[in-house]
């Protein structure tokens, strides 16, 4: 398998290379040169196979031979053999038409344990096969920092940094980034918001020179591997459901603010997963769902809200999804990309509207909205949502259709959020993990949302 980058002007580059690479030296992002088929006799065959097993059969036809069949076994196994579910991701049935996909049984009780425990232990197995410096880049909106840090922390031969908008991540996701004591882990809180954040992080991996001279590595879903671990959740749940006996096609609502997550849903689609509707579910920093229904790609104010690892206006998987919008066109997605930089939007022909009106159905949910979707369904049916779930689910209620089957990803577990759910009065006991977080102390470094106080954070550190 050979991985190209969207912009075009880098050379085809393997497995592991591409995940080291993380963003493409020329801008872009990488993507598969050819997306692999999954035919309906496969995915019968698969229907049996345990979470990791599939995850075994889904990442061998990315990587292909470069890494030994029994090697990648063992770490897919250690990646989710710390999950407190026995399913990984375990499905559960709220009311006739809609299901939940549970993806918060990992160490942080985050979505982001699925990708990154993974990737921690792809970065370890390839520094001690290669020999090689592995120094973490990353930035978060709350779960990926946490999920990062867990995944490599005291592993030999890598270092990590963390960037996160200070004061703007639930009190839980910065105690479990900020109560970490390892030395190869740093912290940094930055003034500003989490664009901020995301936009140091792609300009220093564009600084090509720095980043090999630092050994940088992204963590963010920038990096190919991040992608690919998601699409098997997609696979596992229809398989679920399909033994079950619900409909051939289901749909998948999916809260968002990076297009990381909804991306490899559009990717398992393409790989042949007959997925019915992917509904995309925002909140207030919507530019996602003004993109889907108006065709407009452009960012508007910031707005803090109850979701707030979804308070994203610039989404930085959205270049993978136009790359295939814009018919594996590098040149054009350069062009519009370029156009992006400059002029701060991106408006799409009204040709290729149709073409993402099939693609994706949209819903931005309101405070308010989110947090009535909260109380309603611990009302109904005794089931408590965080707030990001709550987004997905009341996308669901508004797009699905009588008779359709939903699965909406439930992205972290309420105790993550709960000063979003006391705003409906509802009283949550805390996970034991989560309540020991609060007697612990905190490192972290306060420091200016500039490139040149981040550059010499990671001089000091790196």
């Amino acid at each position: 398998m050979e991985y190209i980058s969207t912009r075009g002007q880098v050379a085809p580059l393997g497995f592991i290379d591409a995940i080291l690479m993380g963003l493409a030296d020329d801008g872009g992002l990488l993507v598969p040169k050819a997306v692999p088929q999954v035919d309906a006799a496969t995915l019968q065959a698969w229907g049996n196979l345990t979470y990791a097993e599939l995850a075994l059969e889904i990442f061998t036809l990315y990587i292909g031979d470069e890494i030994p069949r029994e090697a990648l076994q063992r770490l897919v196994e250690d990646s989710y053999g710390t999950f407190r579910d026995a399913d990984v991701t375990p499905v559960r049935r709220i009311n006739n038409g809609l299901y939940v996909l549970e993806l918060f049984h990992g160490p942080t009780f985050a979505f982001k344990d699925i990708a990154l425990q993974f990737l921690g232990n792809l970065y370890a197995y390839v520094s001690k096969q290669t020999n090689s410096i592995i120094h973490i880049l990353g930035a978060t909106s709350g779960d990926t920092g946490a999920s990062a840090i867990e995944g490599v922390r005291g592993k030999e031969g890598i270092r990590i940094c963390i960037l996160h908008p200070s004061g703007k991540v639930s009190k839980v996701q910065e105690l479990q980034m900020t109560t970490v004591d390892d030395a190869n882990v740093l912290n940094l809180a930055v003034n500003g918001t989490f664009d901020d954040c995301q936009r140091i992080i792609k300009e220093l991996f564009a600084d090509v020179a720095f980043k090999h001279k630092y050994h940088l590595r992204a963590i963010n879903s920038i990096n190919i591997a991040r992608i690919l671990a998601q699409t098997v959740y997609y696979f596992y749940a229809y398989l679920q459901l399909a033994q079950q006996g619900q409909s051939e096609r289901m749909n998948f609502s999916v809260p968002t603010g990076n297009f990381g997550d909804i991306f490899a849903g559009y990717l398992a689609g393409r790989m042949g997963l007959p997925i019915g509707k992917l509904i995309l579910a925002t909140n207030e920093n919507n530019i996602l769902e003004r993109f889907v229904n108006e065709g407009v790609y452009e960012p508007g104010e910031f707005r803090g809200t109850h979701s707030p690892s979804m308070d994203i206006q610039v989404a930085s998987n959205f270049e993978r999804y136009l790359y295939y919008l814009c018919g594996e066109d590098p040149v054009e997605v350069s062009r519009l990309m370029g156009q992006f930089t400059t002029e701060g939007s991106i408006v799409i022909p009204s040709d290729r509207m149709s073409q993402v009106q099939a693609d994706f159905a949209a819903y931005g949910v309101k405070n308010e909205e989110c947090l009535d979707t909260i109380g309603d369904y611990f009302a109904k049916y005794d089931y408590l949502l965080d707030p990001h779930t709550a987004c997905g689910v009341a996308a669901s209620d508004r797009l699905t259709e009588e008779g359709e089957v939903t699965v909406a990803l439930s992205t972290a577990h309420p105790a993550k959020f709960d000063e979003s759910i006391r705003l409906r009065g509802i009283e949550q006991t805390y996970p034991e993990q989560i309540g020991a977080l609060f007697g612990k102390a905190q490192h972290q470094h306060q420091v200016d949302g500039s490139n040149a106080a981040i550059k010499a954070e990671l001089e000091r550190f790196f």
